[in-house]
C-alpha cells in the first residue's frame, strides 16, 4: 500500500473568491495526497459535490443601508471568535475530526478554524490566500487606510499568526517582508481555461454580498446602463427589465464573464485575475475595506478598469467606463496571467518540506490517526 501525505485544505466561505483559488488546485493536490477539505459558508456548497468537505463556521462582514456595518459585524462575529479562541463547539469538532485525520501539513485560505487547530496540534502550517498581502508584503498605504486596516490586520494575524510558509495570490506584486513569503499571480480553475473569449453585448455584475450592496440607487444605475445586464450575487432569479438576475454557477459565470463587454463587481482579487484572463475590463465598487481599496486602486494604476463607490455611484460613472473600453482591454489582455502551476510547484515543494520536518518530530499524545469509526 502507497502512503500518501495526509493534508488539511481550509478555505474561508465568505464569497466566492476563496473557493475559486481552491478549485484551480485542489484536483490536482487529492490526486497525490490524501486531502480532507474544511469549509463553510458559500465555499462549502462550491467544493462539496467533488472533495470531502467538513462543514465549519464562516466569519463575514454584516451589511445595514448597503454599507459594511463594523459594530454589526462585531455583534454577529463575536461568537464565533469566543468559540475560536476558547476551544468551544467548533472548536472541539475540528480538533475531533483533524486527530481523527491526522494531517501532516495544513493548507489554510484565510480559514481561521483550521489555522487554529494546527496550532494547537502541532501540524505545519501554509497560508495561501490573498489578504495576507495586507500583513505579510510592504504596502504604499496612507495614512488613513493604514490605520483604517488596523483593526483586520491585527484580527488576521490574532487568527493565523505565522504560518510556516506564506503563498500570496494576487493580481499586483509587492515586496516581502520575510523569507519563505511569495507571491503569485491569481490562479485560475481549469474551467477557466475551457472557456473561449468573445463579446456579446451584456455586462457581467457580481456583488459578494448582493442582498445588502444592491440598493435600489445601485439598482437604478445598472438597469440604465444601456446594456443588458446579467447579474449574479443577489440571491435572486428572473428578469426585470435589463437586469437578468442569475443564479450562482461556475460553469455559467465563466461563460458569461468570457463574453461580456465589461465587468462590474466588487474589487475581489480573484475577480479581477479571471476577468484579465479574458480581457475584460473592470468598473469596481470596492467593500469598505482597505484590501478591497487596495485592489481598486491597483486596478487604476494598471489601467484595466475604474473604480466608484456604492454610495456615489451613478450612471455618468458607467457612461464614461464604458466610452473608454478599448484602452482597458488592451491593458488587461497584456497583464493576463495564471499562477496556478507556479502556486502547484510551490505547493508540493513545501509539502514536501514540512511533511518531512513534522514526521522528525514527536506528535502530541492526543494527536493519532484512529481507525475509521473510533473517536478520539
Amino acid at each position: 500500500m502507497v502512503w500518501k501525505v495526509r493534508i488539511a485544505y481550509g478555505v474561508h466561505g465568505y464569497g466566492q473568491g476563496h473557493a475559486a483559488r481552491a478549485l484551480a488546485v485542489l484536483p490536482d493536490l487529492a490526486s497525490r495526497y490524501d486531502v480532507q477539505v474544511y469549509a463553510g459558508g458559500d465555499a462549502y456548497e462550491a467544493l462539496r459535490e467533488r472533495f470531502s468537505v467538513e462543514r465549519i463556521p464562516t466569519m463575514r462582514y454584516h451589511y445595514r443601508g448597503g454599507r459594511r456595518c463594523t459594530m454589526r459585524t462585531l455583534r454577529h462575529n463575536l461568537p464565533r471568535v469566543f468559540d475560536l479562541l476558547t476551544g468551544g463547539e467548533s472548536m472541539q469538532h475540528v480538533l475531533r475530526t483533524m486527530q481523527r485525520f491526522a494531517p501532516e501539513v495544513v493548507i489554510s485560505d484565510a480559514e481561521s478554524w483550521t489555522h487554529a487547530a494546527a496550532r494547537r496540534l502541532g501540524i505545519p502550517r501554509i497560508g495561501f490566500d490573498h489578504f495576507g498581502m495586507m500583513v505579510h508584503c510592504r504596502l504604499d498605504l496612507s495614512p488613513t487606510d493604514w490605520l483604517r486596516s488596523f483593526i483586520d490586520r491585527g484580527v488576521y494575524r490574532l487568527l493565523t499568526a505565522s504560518p510556516e510558509r506564506v503563498l500570496i495570490s494576487s493580481f499586483f506584486s509587492a515586496a516581502t517582508r520575510r523569507p519563505r513569503i511569495e507571491i503569485i499571480p491569481p490562479l485560475l480553475r481549469e474551467e477557466v481555461h475551457d472557456v473561449r473569449a468573445s463579446q456579446r453585448d451584456h455586462l457581467l455584475v457580481y456583488l459578494n454580498h448582493g442582498s445588502a450592496q444592491l440598493t435600489p440607487a445601485v439598482l437604478r444605475v445598472l438597469s440604465r446602463a444601456g446594456a443588458p445586464v446579467l447579474l449574479y450575487g443577489s440571491g435572486r432569479q428572473g428578469r426585470a427589465g435589463a437586469i437578468m438576475y442569475r443564479p450562482q454557477g461556475n460553469r455559467a459565470f465563466l461563460e458569461d464573464l468570457a463574453s461580456c463587454r465589461a465587468v462590474i463587481s466588487t474589487a475581489g482579487n480573484q475577480l479581477v485575475g479571471e476577468a484579465l484572463r479574458f480581457g475584460k475590463p473592470m468598473l469596481v465598487l470596492p467593500e469598505a475595506t482597505v484590501e478591497q481599496r487596495l485592489n481598486a486602486r491597483a486596478i487604476v494604476r494598471l489601467g484595466i478598469g475604474e473604480v466608484s463607490e456604492f454610495e456615489s455611484f451613478q450612471s455618468s460613472h458607467v457612461q464614461r467606463f464604458l466610452s473608454r473600453l478599448d484602452v482597458y482591454s488592451k491593458a488587461a489582455r497584456r497583464l493576463s496571467a495564471d499562477g496556478r502551476e507556479r502556486a502547484l510547484g510551490r505547493l508540493h515543494q513545501w509539502i514536501q518540506e514540512l511533511s518531512a520536518e513534522h514526521r522528525g518530530q514527536p506528535l502530541p499524545s492526543s494527536f493519532r490517526r484512529a481507525p475509521a469509526g473510533e473517536a478520539v
